[in-house]
Parts: structure tokens; sequence; C-alpha cells
């Protein structure tokens, strides 16, 4: 027990502290996955909201299931994927070598997170469709003034998506190790910070860097719960 205190009161000597890596890792982090999840809801909003105002056709159907399946789709294999892909031997080595970089590194959290923002939007927006559809008709609106009328019915179940996605890309370990390579300096983040500090025993640093994920997801959380009671009270 004298362990994990000793461990906990170090990693909080370090957070307060200001520790330079500790800070580095953070910010690397943050920088990636906000990255990958801007990106997936700029192109999975709209996707997601324009599925859900389609009629129900074979295609429709085989996509939506699609998407369920990768979803879930595990970050080890998603990271495989990606790194064949950009390897010497991939076919997109020859034109740009992104593997071992944070643009790697994006690249694999979003494969991890469109899947979320498109399926979760989806959901919603095809029981808000109807609605939205038929009043947007009545009015004379186009087919895109309706698209944006319905994403804005939507706004706060599709924030909700994005922190959902941001919530799982931000603690994945495994895409990111296969596809960044854990290079200090340079593309360690706190997920795979914590498995090599913690393989070398440096606990004190592995609690520090759990606490900072931790205090990451509550603050983002926090954030979404307070805008979503803001926007019901209006």
């Amino acid at each position: 027990m004298n362990v994990y205190l000793q461990g906990l009161e170090r990693a909080i000597t370090l957070i307060l502290s200001g520790d330079k890596e500790l800070v580095e890792i953070t910010f690397r982090s943050l920088f990636v996955s906000s990255t990958a999840v801007i990106i997936a809801g700029i192109i999975g909003v709209p996707i997601g909201t324009w599925l859900g105002t389609l009629r129900p056709v074979l295609w429709k159907n085989l996509f939506i299931r699609l998407i369920y399946v990768f979803m879930g789709l595990p970050p080890v294999l998603a990271g495989l994927i990606l790194f064949l892909l950009l390897s010497r031997s991939g076919p997109i080595a020859k034109y740009v070598y992104l593997l071992y970089t944070p643009t790697a590194m994006i690249l694999a959290q979003l494969m991890l997170s469109l899947p979320i923002v498109i399926g979760l939007v989806y959901v919603v927006a095809e029981e808000k469709a109807p609605v939205v559809i038929m009043t947007a008709k009545g009015l004379g609106a186009t087919r895109l003034q309706t698209l944006t009328t319905l994403m804005k019915e939507i706004r706060f179940p599709a924030i909700t998506a994005l922190v959902s996605a941001f919530g799982r890309v931000i603690a994945e370990v495994g895409a990111v190790m296969l596809v960044g390579g854990d290079i200090e300096g340079k593309t360690r983040v706190l997920t795979t910070s914590i498995v090599i500090e913690t393989r070398k025993g440096n606990f004190d640093l592995a609690i520090a860097l759990g606490l900072i994920l931790l205090f990451v997801s509550f603050i983002i959380n926090s954030l979404l719960f307070s805008w979503q009671q803001g926007g019901k009270s209006k």
C-alpha cells in the first residue's frame, strides 16, 4: 500500500511542478485526439444527417451495418491496417511517408472516431428527420436547407457523439503505438507513456499521466453536461 501512496504523492508533485515532459505529452495527446475528432465531426455529422433523411433501401441498410461494425473496430486492427498502408512497401509511401508521425496517429484515431460519429448522428437524425422534412417541404425549403435545419435540430446529440468519439480515441493505445512508434519527444502520448513508464517501473510518472488522462476526460464531459443543460434551459 505504501508503494501506491508514494507513487500518488510523487505524481501529484510532478503535476504541480509543471514537469516539461508531462506537459509535452499531455498537449500532444490533446492535439492528436482533438484534430482527429474535429475532422470526424466535419465529415461524419453531415453524412450521418444525410443518411437519416434517406428512405430504407438495400445499399443504405448495408452501409449502416458496416458503420456499426466499424464502431467496434479494435484499435490494434485499425493500427495494423494503417501501418500496412503507410509502410515503405505500402501504396502511400511512394508519394509521402507518414509512418511514425503525429499525422499517422491522427489518421488512426480518425479511423476509430468517424464510424462512431456517423452511427450516433444517424440514429438521432433518422428519428428527427420526418418532422423536419415535412415542415421544410411545407415552407418550400431546398434539400440543402432541410439538411442544414436538421443538423441544427440535432446539434446537442451531435456534440455528444463527438465527445463519445473523443473519449474512445484519447484512451486507446494499440493504434497510436503501431503507427506512431511511441518515439520520445515526437509521437509519445498519454496512453502509450503509461504503458512504457509502468514497464520501466516509473510508477509515479505513470500515475501522474493516468491522473491527467482522467482529469481531461472529466473536463470534457463536464463542459458537455453544462452546455447541454444550458441548451435545455433556453
